[in-house]
């Protein structure tokens, strides 16, 4: 049995490094348990919180093109609430120490960071429950690749934004983006354009199947794409896109 991985096995659970998980933690779509130990780990390993510190500016570009909202009132009052209700709770003699604990000012840190967060997902919020969220998320990587993305699909901007982790490109090679959705094969979304950052164009046919939460996936190709519309290579990174 050839051990060459299919696009249709390759989307299973992501797996890559300190690099990936700190990206990860920046763009929102840890699960609570694994954000949390991420979040110790900013309080206490200097090289890590550095590599979050990192990302935190290298995707920063990935918003620029979006104007600024103003919240309604009642978005602060949540935020505040969150924010103070555990400190309201917290015995007074606990409570002094907590104007001297570092740990404590990086949990405000995160807490105001996630009201921004809040602040920047006002207009989606806010939509009708039957549209579909505006923003779709994935991390893209593989077992036994070192090349990782992070993907980020705008449905009203109809593209899909990557952003280059980690991996070299060979001579003469292209990283070719691909959809799949269930058992259906493969449809190419084009070529990734070398560099940090990148912005692919969705097509009208595709925009509702990503909409739905869609696998992405990287191959690698000849020099241009693959010239029969289907993979020729191997699958080097994939992830399922989801809702921030």
């Amino acid at each position: 049995m050839s051990g060459k991985m299919t696009l249709a096995e390759d989307n299973g659970p992501e797996r890559g490094g300190d690099d990936l998980l700190a990206a990860e933690y920046v763009i929102g779509v840890l699960p609570v348990e694994e954000r949390q130990i991420a979040s110790r780990r900013i309080d206490t390993e200097t090289d890590f919180a550095r590599l979050v510190d990192g990302w935190e500016v290298h995707l920063s570009p990935l918003a620029s093109a979006y104007a600024e909202v103003e919240p309604p009132v009642s978005v602060k009052a949540a935020v505040d609430r969150r924010l103070f209700a555990s400190i309201a709770s917290t015995p007074a003699e606990a409570r002094e120490g907590l104007w001297s604990s570092l740990a404590f000012w990086r949990g405000l840190a995160v807490a105001a960071v996630a009201a921004l967060a809040l602040y920047i997902a006002v207009p989606y919020v806010n939509r009708p429950a039957e549209q579909p969220q505006a923003r779709l998320v994935a991390s893209l990587a593989a077992d036994g690749s070192d090349v990782k993305y992070l993907a980020v699909y705008d449905s009203e901007r109809h593209e899909v934004s990557l952003s280059h982790v980690s991996g070299t490109l060979a001579a003469g090679k292209d990283f070719e983006l691909w959809m799949i959705e269930g058992k259906n094969a493969p449809v190419s979304m084009g070529v990734i354009p070398a560099g940090a950052t990148a912005h692919i164009g969705v097509s009208p046919a595709t925009q509702q199947k990503l909409a739905q939460g869609a696998v992405l996936a990287v191959s690698l190709e000849p020099a241009g794409g693959s010239p029969t519309g289907q993979p020729t290579g191997p699958v080097v990174a994939a992830g399922d896109l989801k809702g921030i």
